[in-house]
């Protein structure tokens, strides 16, 4: 735009000027910086490399300087037409004149110009200025500083302006990280934002909004799901239990069981998510103490020496205590059915807070740490469980990380059960 309105501008001044180009004062102002005053005290023109120069280019260079005292100095012959004029200095200040045409022997400026040796009014022989010139000296003179501020602004100013104007959608941005699964109802604000982009803000939350009540309504279906199959798997155990003894009765029997253990782990599952106890104070070295002293029976039954370690008195944690009693429950009871019904199987609470249950079997395959936390999804096909036991644990960890240390990692505990 600067650039646009600079050219335009030097077009209008030679568009307005019908000869196409004005009068350069360049040869006066050298003839002025040549004035000096000699020893004696005379105002003179001294014989510099520049007004050699001139005089050579323009063999009849005539140059008048008045100083306000009335001193005057003068080089060549003025023409006919402006000796008149020169008597009269003292009440000019400023002029361009030029003549017709070619050969343009009447061109002249006036000028008023100081130095050293006062201020003068100057009149003399003038040169055309050409039109690359105008253009030239213009762009010089405004075009160029103007670019020049336009890139300091682009480059200082605008970046701070546009960041500004889009600080709220970086805040947007990171508001995003607060939307999960267990946070389902949270929403980006519009407030903050630049109206551009408010509708799509919007749009997203009225996405958020969609899939919220999707996933409610999913929810709720498997809840009420796993609470109408309760009942028909308790009538049927009780049904089992009137056989009469034998191989297909226990087969029966486990298979039921089995019905009963899924419904239970999927209530769990939605009880987990349904029941945003606030967290509390929870000494969970006192809580894996009483895990394993409730367990330790079930575990000798099966095989096992249950073994608790804890290398702090206490470890004091905010969090849910019936879900990460759940949890610890959990990891041992897996540890009971899997590892090979031999061996210890070790409870321990570090000081840092970290729970870990360990066994000596074989141990989860490296390739398959991830997979077993999903829902459903089994090592080997056994006759118990569902499945949904390490999913389960994995969602209990997360809800029982905090927030303000997202550095704690609940694969830690989880991976070191050797299942």
């Amino acid at each position: 735009m600067l650039l646009a309105f600079g050219l335009s501008f030097v077009t209008l001044l030679v568009v307005a000027d019908e000869g196409g180009a004005l009068v350069s004062p360049a040869p006066v102002e050298t003839a002025f910086r040549a004035i000096k005053r000699s020893a004696s005290g005379k105002l003179e023109l001294a014989d510099t490399a520049e007004l050699a120069r001139v005089r050579r280019e323009q063999p009849h260079f005539w140059f008048i300087a008045r100083s306000d005292g009335g001193e005057i100095v003068q080089s060549g012959d003025v023409p006919d037409i402006y000796r008149g004029m020169t008597v009269a200095l003292d009440r000019m200040t400023y002029s361009d004149i030029r003549d017709d045409g070619p050969p343009s022997n009447y061109l002249a400026v006036i000028r008023r110009m100081t130095n050293e040796e006062g201020s003068f009014t100057v009149f003399g022989q003038g040169t055309l200025l050409s039109q690359p010139s105008l253009i030239l000296s213009f762009s010089r003179l405004f075009v160029a500083p103007m670019l020049v501020l336009l890139a300091l602004v682009t480059i200082f100013a605008v970046p701070r302006i546009v960041n500004r104007a889009i600080r709220g959608i970086s805040d947007l941005a990171r508001e995003t990280d607060e939307i999960n699964i267990t946070h389902r109802s949270h929403r980006l604000a519009e407030t903050a934002v630049p109206s551009e982009v408010r509708p799509l803000v919007r749009g997203i939350n009225s996405a958020l909004h969609r899939l919220d009540q999707s996933y409610g309504q999913h929810q709720r279906f498997i809840l009420d799901a796993a609470h109408e199959l309760r009942t028909p798997v308790a009538i049927l155990q009780a049904r089992l239990d009137l056989l009469a003894s034998g191989p297909e009765r226990d087969r029966l029997i486990s298979d039921c069981e089995r019905i009963s253990a899924l419904a239970e782990q999927l209530l769990d599952l939605q009880r987990l998510e349904a029941d945003a106890r606030p967290f509390t104070a929870v000494d969970i070295v006192a809580l894996c103490r009483n895990v394993v002293a409730d367990l330790a029976p079930l575990a000798i039954d099966e095989g096992y020496d249950l073994s608790f370690e804890q290398n702090t008195e206490q470890s004091l944690i905010q969090g849910d205590a019936v879900s990460l009693e759940r949890a610890v429950t959990n990891l041992v009871q897996n540890a009971i059915e899997h590892a090979g019904n031999q061996g210890v199987i070790v409870v321990r609470v570090e000081p840092d807070g970290v729970i870990e249950v360990s066994d000596d079997g074989p141990g989860i395959p490296e390739a398959e740490r991830e997979r077993v936390f999903e829902a459903f999804y089994r090592l080997k096909p056994r006759e118990r469980g569902a499945g949904l036991g390490l999913n389960l644990v994995l969602q209990i960890a997360q809800r029982q990380r905090p927030r303000e240390h997202p550095h704690l990692t609940e694969r830690r505990c989880l991976l070191s059960a050797g299942l």
